[in-house]
C-alpha cells in the first residue's frame, strides 16, 4: 500500500525510490509489526479479562500450571493483527505469493478462533471436535497446494531440493500437491502442539520465520540463487516483508508472552502461524529446511505421536506426559529452564538451516 504511494512520490523526489528496496522493507515490516504489537497488547490484554476469556488448565498435568488458570487467550489474534497490517503497509500486493502466505496464515487463524471460542466463551472443552478441524485445514492446505501447482511458471517451484547435495533434487508433479498439504497442515500442528509453556513456541517460530525470509530475499533474486545453486523463485523476495513482520509481532507478543505469561497465544494464533511457516518454505522450495529448522516441533510433534502409539499399543507411556516439554517437567525441570533450553535448541537448527545454503 506505502509502496504504490512511494512509487507515485518519486515523480516529485527521487528519494523515495529507497523503498523499492526489499531490504528496508522487510525492516520497516519487523518495526512496524513490534510497534503495532507492543502499542496494541496491553489494550488487548485488558479487553480480554474484562471478557473473562481465561485460559483452562487440564488438572492432569503439572501442578504448576494450575497457577495459568483464568491467564487470558486467543492473543494471537495479536499476532494476526500486527502482521497484517505491516504486511498489507509495506508488501507488493500485486505479489501472489504475499497473498497466499497472507490468506493461508489468516484462514488457519480461524480455525483456531473458532475452537478457541467454543473452548472459553462456550465452555465448550473440547472445542472445535478434531475431525473438523483437521477437516478445514485439509481444505485449507489443500487449496493452497493445487493453487501454488496450478500458478506454477516452471518446475523450479514443483521440485524437492535435498539440501547439502549440489544437483539433488526430485521432480514430484502432482506429487508437489501432497507434499505441499501434508508440510502446511503438518506444520501448523506442530507449532501448536509445542504452545504449551510460556513463550515455548513463539521464540522458535520467530527464528525459523527470519531465517526463512533470508531464503526468500536469495531465491527471489537470481545472482544470488544461481550462486548458491538454490531454485531461483521470482517474487518470493517479497516474502521477506511478510517474514519481517512476523518476525517483530512475534517479539511485540513475546513482551507479554514470556514467563510469567500475560497472555497466551491459544490455537488462532498458533495454528496461524504455524500454517504460514509451511507456505513460505514450500515457496521457496526448503521444506527439508524447515524439517531441520524447526527441529523443536517435529521432537514435540513425534513425543505425541509416540506416546500415543505406545499406550494404544501396549498399555505403556514412554514419557511421563506428552507433549515432551511436559516430561522434562516431571522430571523437575523448572518452567523457565525447559523453554530457554527449547530456544537453544532451535538457534542451533536454525544455523544448521542456513548453512545449507553453502554446504551443497
Amino acid at each position: 500500500m506505502l509502496l504504490l504511494l512511494a512509487e507515485y512520490l518519486q515523480q516529485f523526489y527521487k528519494g523515495f525510490a529507497v523503498f523499492q528496496y526489499l531490504t528496508l522493507r522487510g525492516i520497516l515490516g519487523v518495526l512496524t509489526a513490534l510497534a503495532l504489537a507492543l502499542f496494541l497488547g496491553p489494550w488487548m490484554i485488558r479487553t480480554l479479562q474484562m471478557r473473562q476469556i481465561g485460559q483452562s488448565v487440564r488438572n492432569d498435568g503439572p501442578q504448576s500450571h494450575l497457577s495459568k488458570s483464568g491467564t487470558p487467550t486467543m492473543g494471537g489474534a495479536l499476532i494476526l493483527s500486527a502482521i497484517g497490517v505491516s504486511t498489507l503497509l509495506w508488501a507488493d500486493l500485486s505479489n501472489r505469493y504475499v497473498w497466499t502466505v497472507l490468506i493461508v496464515t489468516f484462514l488457519f487463524g480461524a480455525i483456531g478462533w473458532v475452537d478457541d471460542y467454543r473452548k472459553v466463551i462456550e465452555k465448550n472443552s473440547r472445542g472445535l471436535p478434531s475431525r473438523w478441524k483437521y477437516f478445514w485445514q485439509s481444505v485449507f492446505g489443500l487449496g493452497a497446494a493445487i493453487f501454488l501447482y496450478m500458478t506454477a511458471p516452471g518446475s523450479n517451484e514443483t521440485t524437492l531440493i535435498i539440501p547439502m547435495l549440489k544437483d539433488a533434487s526430485i521432480h514430484l508433479g502432482l506429487g508437489f500437491i501432497v507434499l505441499t498439504y501434508l508440510v502446511i497442515v503438518g506444520s501448523s500442528n506442530a507449532v501448536n502442539l509445542t504452545d504449551g509453556l510460556d513463550g515455548l513456541a513463539i521464540l522458535p517460530t520467530v527464528m525459523v520465520g527470519g531465517a526463512l525470509g533470508i531464503f526468500c530475499y536469495l531465491s527471489g533474486n537470481i545472482k544470488f540463487a544461481d550462486y548458491l545453486l538454490i531454485p531461483y523463485v521470482p517474487g518470493a523476495g517479497e516474502l521477506i516483508v511478510f517474514c519481517g513482520a512476523l518476525i517483530g509481532a512475534g517479539l511485540g507478543f513475546l513482551w507479554f508472552n514470556t514467563y510469567p505469561a500475560q497472555v497466551f497465544m491459544g490455537d488462532v494464533g498458533a495454528l496461524a502461524l504455524g500454517a504460514a511457516l509451511g507456505t513460505i518454505a514450500v515457496v521457496v522450495r526448503q521444506e527439508i529446511v524447515l524439517f531441520i529448522m524447526g527441529g523443536v516441533f517435529v521432537m514435540e510433534t513425534l513425543s505425541v505421536v509416540i506416546q500415543v502409539a505406545s499406550f494404544k499399543l501396549t498399555g505403556r507411556r514412554v514419557f511421563r506426559m506428552a507433549p515432551i516439554h511436559h516430561h522434562f517437567e516431571l522430571k523437575g525441570w523448572p518452567e523457565p529452564r525447559v523453554i530457554v533450553r527449547f530456544w537453544i535448541i532451535t538457534v542451533i537448527l536454525v544455523l544448521i538451516g542456513l548453512a545449507t545454503l553453502k554446504l551443497r
